[in-house]
């Protein structure tokens, strides 16, 4: 089983493994969404939407819909 990004709960962190292009924005991709970099989940917004993380030193805020489609494996703690 894969794990996504939008399945992270608050302060898991992990490496992104796959990223399905064709769902994701190019400006994800541009500030650092790809494989190999690590990311953390800081937080959660009401209802769930969007959420909030630090890929490789960058805060974004991405919806949980575009974070399904982001494989990660979570780092060993």
């Amino acid at each position: 089983m894969n794990l996504t990004l939008a399945q992270l709960k608050k302060g898991q962190r992990g490496i992104i493994k796959d990223v399905s292009s064709i769902h994701i924005p190019l400006k994800l991709l541009e500030m650092g969404c790809l494989p190999g970099n690590f990311v953390e989940l800081v937080q959660v917004a009401p209802f769930s939407d969007p959420l909030y993380l630090n890929i490789n030193g960058s805060h974004l805020a991405i919806r949980k819909e575009t974070a399904s489609h982001i494989i990660i494996d979570l780092e060993n703690e």
